[in-house]
Order: C-alpha cells, then sequence, then structure tokens
C-alpha cells in the first residue's frame, strides 16, 4: 500500500494536511488481467469468424479489441493511481478520478451502515471492497480493491467512530 505523508498544519488552527493511502496493487493486476481475459479472445474470434464469413481483408477488424487493450492498459494505471483515501478525526476523505477529480467527505456521525464486500473475482485475487451508506444517498461512499485484514480493520474502527459519534446526536 502506498501511503502519503502529513503536511505542516501551518497557520494556528489550520487542519494538517491528511495522511493518504492508496490502494493495493493487487487490484490494478486483477483490473488488467480482467481487461486481457475479455479483449484478447474477443479479438481472436473476431479474426476467425471475419475470416471465415467475410474474406481475410476483413480480419484486420480483430486489431480493434487490441487497440482498445493498448488504450486500456495504461488508463488502468491512472485510474489505481488516482484512488485514495485518509481518516480524520472527524471523517473520512475518499479522492479518486483523473480528468475529473472527485473528493468524497463523509462524516462519522452521519455513517449509518459499513459493509465489506469480496465477490469471487476479488476473492480469487485476496481483495475486498468497503462500502459506506450514510444518512444522505448522494454522500454513499466505496473503497474497493482492499486487503480483507485492512477492509475488516477499517470497517470496525469506521463503526466504532460512526456509533461515538452518532451517541452525542
Amino acid at each position: 500500500m502506498e501511503t502519503g505523508t502529513a503536511g505542516s498544519a501551518g497557520p494556528a488552527g489550520a487542519r494538517a494536511e491528511p495522511v493518504w493511502t492508496g490502494l493495493p496493487r493487487g487490484l490494478l493486476r486483477m483490473r488488467r488481467l480482467l481487461l486481457v481475459a475479455w479483449l484478447v479472445p474477443l479479438a481472436a474470434a473476431t479474426g476467425v469468424l471475419l475470416g471465415l464469413f467475410a474474406g481475410p481483408a476483413w480480419t484486420a477488424f480483430a486489431l480493434l479489441p487490441l487497440a482498445v487493450l493498448a488504450w486500456g492498459w495504461p488508463m488502468l494505471g491512472r485510474n489505481w493511481r488516482s484512488w485514495r483515501y485518509a481518516e480524520r478525526d472527524d471523517d473520512l476523505l475518499i479522492s479518486r478520478g483523473v480528468l475529473w477529480r472527485e473528493e468524497t467527505v463523509v462524516p462519522y456521525g452521519r455513517m449509518q451502515l459499513v459493509e465489506v464486500t469480496s465477490g469471487p473475482v476479488e476473492r480469487h485475487f485476496g481483495l475486498a471492497s468497503v462500502q459506506l451508506r450514510t444518512a444522505a444517498a448522494a454522500t454513499d461512499a466505496r473503497i474497493p480493491g482492499l486487503l480483507p485484514e485492512e477492509a475488516e480493520r477499517l470497517r470496525d474502527r469506521l463503526t466504532e467512530l460512526g456509533e461515538a459519534r452518532s451517541a452525542g446526536l
């Protein structure tokens, strides 16, 4: 996992820069493998079918899925690097996006449900996701591709902080 560093507090009363945590490299590996697993067989099937039914010149269209693969490979890396999260005293920050940056702030006191999910592909790669549900549906958030131990630690910590903050409401 990648971890950022905290900045200086700056002027008196200013909030310190959050400590950001990136997602595990296994998420990038999983997404790239899925990209290859879909596009290489598609290219092969396209080439064979077009070669049989439309003629050899049409098999060049089989290069289209391979072009998407060549474009998607680095894009997945950029997307993976853009995901990060930071636990602060009163809220959780989730940041993502390459062209359009999106930063979600989830106050601990507004959390209603924190769950860890892991589908069959994620389990195969040893990954899990944390899903956060809040009082306002627009602020629901998700952190994908965490190691299961980190997902469970985060779930337990966020649940504990959420219960403590909501008790004071």
